[in-house]
């Protein structure tokens, strides 16, 4: 059984353990090479049940839930492009990738929004048993998004939670965390540092713990209620970019005013080339 489909340009990155028999939940679910980084078409309820199968098999895991911003890191950095096309799943949770995902002949693709698949995740957790851990965040963020993750789910066991400093933890700082996750039981760990950090952490962590590790990225501060989300006709439409922007320009403008039309530029070459490579 395949848990990813080869692409027109190859098949998807070697795993060092084969996770395949665990998730019969994402039998069948095809892949696509965006500028040479993977994404999975997929709904977010098959994304969910594979991340839980994954947890239930005790084998640990990576997902990537993946934006245009990850895409363009990933163009720039062939040694992050290696460690998101190794993630048991890369989900598309930015509407460009579902429409990219369409025109590369994936149309049942929908999109799986971090902070929706997050609490699809908890509530799957909280029917099977499964103990969570949140590690990133501010600890104010972090204390209300446990309150908010417990007002859904009465019944979750949150066993582990962490905020992490801003600058890289020294050695001794991150053994400590790798000890504290694995002692707490977690079976899926949300991870919210952000992009490129939390995919990095992950990758560098992923055979040390035995938990499904997801990257959320801002799905904590919005699940948490610090920040705003974007209506959903803004959403449905591809502009949450737009949203996010005015929302916070200092801190996103180059993330959607100079990596969105360069993934825009690069795709389009992309798709000319294979056009004229096929005619």
């Amino acid at each position: 059984m395949k848990l990813h489909e080869s692409d027109e340009r190859g098949s998807a990155a070697p795993r060092k353990r084969d996770r395949h028999a665990l998730v019969p939940a994402l039998a069948g679910v095809g892949s696509r090479r965006v500028l040479g980084m993977r994404v999975d078409g997929l709904r977010t309820s098959v994304a969910a049940n594979g991340i839980v199968e994954l947890a239930e098999a005790g084998a640990g895991g990576m997902v990537c839930v993946a934006t245009v911003h990850m895409v363009m890191e990933a163009f720039d950095a062939p040694d992050f492009q290696r460690s998101v096309n190794a993630a048991d799943l890369v989900t598309p949770d930015g509407v460009p990738l579902v429409w990219t995902l369409h025109r590369l002949g994936l149309p049942e693709t929908r999109r799986v929004y971090g902070p929706t698949l997050m609490r699809l995740v908890c509530r799957r957790a909280e029917d099977h048993g499964l103990p969570i851990g949140l590690y990133g965040g501010s600890p104010e963020v972090l204390e209300r998004l446990r309150e908010r993750l417990l007002e859904w789910h009465p019944l979750l066991r949150v066993v582990f939670a962490a905020s992490p400093p801003f600058r890289p933890e020294t050695e001794a700082e991150d053994a400590s965390s790798v000890q504290a996750i694995e002692a707490s039981g977690a079976r899926i760990l949300f991870v919210g540092l952000g992009c490129p950090k939390q995919e990095r952490w992950m990758a560098a962590h992923r055979e040390a713990l035995p938990c499904v590790m997801l990257g959320v990225g801002a799905a904590f501060d919005f699940l948490a209620g610090s920040k705003r989300q974007a209506p959903g006709f803004l959403q449905r439409a591809g502009l949450e970019w737009l949203f996010r922007l005015a929302s916070e320009p200092r801190r996103l403008w180059r993330r959607y005013l100079i990596q969105n039309p360069r993934f825009m530029f690069y795709f389009a070459r992309e798709l000319a080339r294979a056009r004229s490579e096929a005619a």
